[in-house]
């Protein structure tokens, strides 16, 4: 979808995703996955993007599941133990060099 143009891809680290799950809970009632946590900070940083510049956009994201199973994960966020870490280019680059090449149908 990304290679089409239909949507972007963007990657954030996890304490703004927390944070932005938290929001999400506190608004809709609903604990996001930790997963779907970075769904919901681009839906809420598109919806803030929308309102600096007084545009009206529907905002289409996918809240892939509850948390109600990794409550552990919001408590950790919460203490502050969760590190926010970058990528190493080099080693996510050797990684997928060792990818099997995959036919597209």
């Amino acid at each position: 979808l990304a290679e089409q143009g239909l949507v972007e891809a963007v990657a954030y680290h996890q304490n703004p995703c927390f944070a932005a799950g938290v929001q999400f809970a506190r608004a809709e009632g609903i604990v996001p996955a930790p997963e779907s946590t970075h769904a919901a900070k681009a839906a809420i940083d598109e919806a803030l993007k929308c309102k600096e510049e007084g545009v009206s956009r529907t905002i289409l994201f996918n809240l892939s599941g509850h948390g109600h199973f990794d409550m552990q994960a919001y408590t950790d966020y919460h203490a502050g133990l969760l590190k926010d870490e970058d990528y190493d280019e080099a080693a996510l680059k050797a990684s997928l060099d060792q990818l099997p090449p995959v036919a597209a149908e």
